[in-house]
């Protein structure tokens, strides 16, 4: 399987989850293209830092380690390229498990005050350059600890080698560049392709799991759409899920209860209708 992180995170989020699920699976743990140690793609604009184009980039690295089919487990941005993994490569993709969020589209299509005021990034590092990009490199540790004191998790389940190396990720320019344009791409392209899908009645085929923070505003905000379960049954014909107790950071923080419920997934056999 692949695991992908989040912001402001790199794979170091899956520290205590991998070991766990390595005990059945080979476990593949990667950061984000620009994100992390990962190198910064070539290209520029709008394009470049898509789900689609990370998508493309993290399953052809998988064929060339030799993993021809696996699963993917994507937290908060990661969860962005694992569905979009899905959609464009269900050859490829067994199962997809999507950590505290939804579907860009439906993000941006229901977007409120409570979005601007509770996910800053999504509107902020979406404005064009370079103003995210001087805000984030001038300040990297407060944006980090601003995360992890705000987003609903315990500090405590973030040790201090872990926020120092979630700080020094940000000091890179260069990376600092390819995450506001992650989240541009998010705002603009990704929304277009997700749009498109949807029209064309585009569906995810492979099994989907959809965990998300029971103190979070996905449990709260979605109500009209059946909640997160409901707005993925819009995407995807085997869908199963429940909100789970933590924050934003629930994998960091309850560790061995997210692995179990990876681990129970993927271990559940074939396609289930629907099933909450």
């Amino acid at each position: 399987m692949l695991l992908l992180h989040g912001f402001p995170e790199t794979g170091l989020m899956w520290h205590a989850v991998a070991p766990l699920l390595a005990e059945a699976f080979t476990v593949v743990v990667a950061d984000l293209p620009g994100y992390g140690r990962s190198s910064c793609p070539r290209d520029s604009g709008r394009h470049a830092m898509s789900k689609r184009a990370l998508a493309a980039t993290l399953t052809d690295a998988m064929r060339i380690a030799g993993h021809e089919r696996f699963a993917v487990v994507g937290h908060d941005r990661g969860g962005r390229v694992a569905y979009r993994a899905a959609l464009d490569h269900p050859e490829v993709i067994s199962h997809v498990a999507v950590l505290d969020m939804v579907p860009t589209y439906e993000v941006w299509d229901r977007a409120d005050a409570r979005l601007a005021l509770a996910f800053w990034p999504f509107s902020l590092l979406a404005q064009p350059a370079p103003l995210p990009e001087r805000l984030l490199a001038a300040a990297p540790d407060a944006v980090v600890d601003n995360a992890i004191a705000e987003w609903g998790s315990s500090p405590d389940a973030f040790p201090g080698w872990l926020r120092e190396a979630y700080v020094d990720a940000l000091r890179d320019p260069a990376r600092v560049h390819a995450i506001c344009e992650e989240y541009r791409a998010a705002a603009g392209v990704d929304r277009e392709i997700d749009k498109a899908d949807l029209d064309a009645g585009h569906r995810i085929a492979c099994p989907l799991l959809a965990l998300w923070s029971d103190r979070g505003g996905l449990a709260r905000w979605y109500d009209d759409a059946g909640g997160p379960l409901g707005l993925w049954r819009r995407w995807a014909d085997d869908v199963r899920g429940q909100s789970v107790s933590g924050g934003h950071f629930f994998p960091e923080e309850y560790p061995a209860a997210t692995a179990k419920r990876i681990r129970a997934f993927l271990e559940s056999g074939g396609s289930r209708q629907k099933r909450a």
